[in-house]
């Protein structure tokens, strides 16, 4: 394990104890005797991530906590907190805490968080890094998350950027396929040759074959002058055809052959020409599904699918979305004038549990109409569409009576939650702003509590570290 680790904590022995267990395992630390002393360290030494006690008189972790998300917020931040502030560590979590531990701390479940961390910051890294690029060769090209199935889409586009290989881009409407190819494009040795696109279901049966391969004065009626289809305006370059499994079958073959021999003949033409344009191509529908079905050419598929990069819907990266309402608020802010700073908590949580069955465009549309909306620094419920406000009502509340113990309320809003998101454990801390840590933890408790068989999350620790709490 490798990184840099604050340590914020006004007791001198417990932060000792702390640095000595970290330094062993690899990380290297840094130490503050209270919050605002965590801050000057954290705006001096830029840690990979943050753990701080939560209870401390000078300026406690959640002021802590708040103070670091406006100014460093992909910095995880870990908070240690006794049995009697439970209720205070769960606010934090909704709060933007990456996770809170117990104490006395156990060694082995601090070693757990604090590897997830830190692989959760490198991941992170290497994405901003891949953004970093993009935007210095290709600004329009906003590929945002930093959730595993957008690191993998990412790391996949810089392992196949630089080939000339042709890519099928998957995903269903509105994940962002063109933006994947324009990322292939920025990240090539084409990146200064001509990015040519072509939506094939946009185009008329009659029309597409001048659009791909050009027609010749007269070749049809209308036809008064020369015209260069989109394989010649590309040459050198990228051609990204949208939609691909809409291309008429009898022009399949046609462009196999261009594909293969890398030379075309105008409609109405007699001349061959050359063309060297990388070709990348997407659909909605499974190309090798309409390929088996007989509905798209086998031997077009398996030559167009040399490379498959997939899209995952937005329901499936809901941890993306605060990033997403960031980036396009932004965007809007820009084009508008307007100066939204932030999200009520209870909007970003509408906004994590809508479906978005329009993807990633759905949601800039909606966060469109919000930032238009809004008068002031905030987005609230009063800004959201309709649609995401009224989405599964009976499914999104829960009546919980007055004077419920607080242990469980916890334990319904949990179980709940696990059932509206299928049983899905990944979804459920997301949709909680919990980690699945915390999620198995808490799961395992009510089981072993629902068994008689006592409420550990595990076995007890070798060497606890630090006082029960305050």
């Amino acid at each position: 394990m490798k990184g840099r680790l604050l340590i914020v904590d006004d007791e001198q022995d417990g932060r000792s104890a702390l640095a000595e267990l970290a330094g062993r395992w690899g990380l290297e630390t840094r130490e503050a005797e209270g919050g605002r002393e965590g801050l000057a360290a954290a705006r001096a030494w830029h840690p990979d991530l943050i753990l701080s006690d939560l209870v401390m008189p000078d300026s406690d972790g959640l002021w802590l906590l708040k103070a670091l998300r406006a100014e460093a917020p992909e910095c995880p931040v870990i908070l240690l907190t006794g049995r009697g502030t439970i209720q205070l560590a769960v606010q934090a979590i909704q709060a933007g805490a990456w996770d809170f531990i117990e104490k006395p701390v156990d060694p082995q479940r601090l070693r757990l968080v604090l590897e997830r961390a830190v692989e959760k910051r490198e991941t992170q890294r290497e994405v901003q890094q891949l953004r970093s690029s993009l935007a210095a060769l290709a600004p329009g090209v906003d590929l945002v998350g930093a959730s595993p199935a957008m690191a993998s889409v990412m790391e996949l586009v810089r392992k196949v950027a630089p080939s000339n290989a042709s890519v099928v881009v998957g995903g269903e409407s509105g994940t962002g396929k063109e933006l994947v190819a324009r990322a292939i494009h920025a990240l090539s040795p084409r990146r200064d040759r001509p990015f040519v696109a072509l939506n094939c279901s946009a185009i008329p049966a009659t029309l597409i074959e001048a659009e791909l391969f050009g027609s010749e004065k007269g070749a049809y009626t209308g036809a008064d002058q020369r015209r260069l289809g989109c394989f010649e305006l590309a040459h050198r370059g990228t051609l990204f055809l949208d939609e691909i499994g809409e291309l008429p079958s009898e022009l399949q073959s046609k462009f196999l052959r261009v594909l293969e021999e890398r030379r075309l003949r105008r409609l109405g033409g007699r001349v061959e020409i050359e063309v060297d344009a990388r070709v990348l191509c997407a659909s909605h529908h499974d190309l090798r599904e309409a390929a088996r079905r007989g509905a798209f050419r086998e031997d077009l598929y398996f030559r167009l699918g040399v490379f498959t990069v997939t899209l995952p819907p937005l329901r499936e990266r809901r941890e993306d979305v605060p990033s997403l309402v960031d980036h396009f608020i932004a965007r809007f802010n820009a084009e508008t004038g307007k100066r939204v700073r932030r999200v009520a908590p209870a909007a970003l949580a509408l906004l994590q549990a809508h479906a978005w069955p329009g993807n990633v465009r759905e949601l800039r549309n909606a966060v469109e109409r919000a930032v238009i909306l809004a008068e002031g620094e905030e987005l609230g419920l009063e800004h959201l569409p309709p649609d995401v406000l009224a989405a599964d009502p009976e499914g999104a509340a829960l009546r919980i009576p007055l004077g419920t113990p607080l242990d469980t309320v916890e334990r319904e809003v949990i179980q709940a939650t696990l059932r509206r998101a299928g049983g899905n454990k990944l979804r459920t801390a997301t949709l909680l702003g919990i980690s699945e840590k915390t999620l198995y933890n808490k799961l395992h408790r009510y089981a072993a509590e629902a068994a008689g068989v006592g409420t550990g999350d595990g076995d007890p620790p070798a060497a606890p570290v630090g006082r029960p709490g305050r």
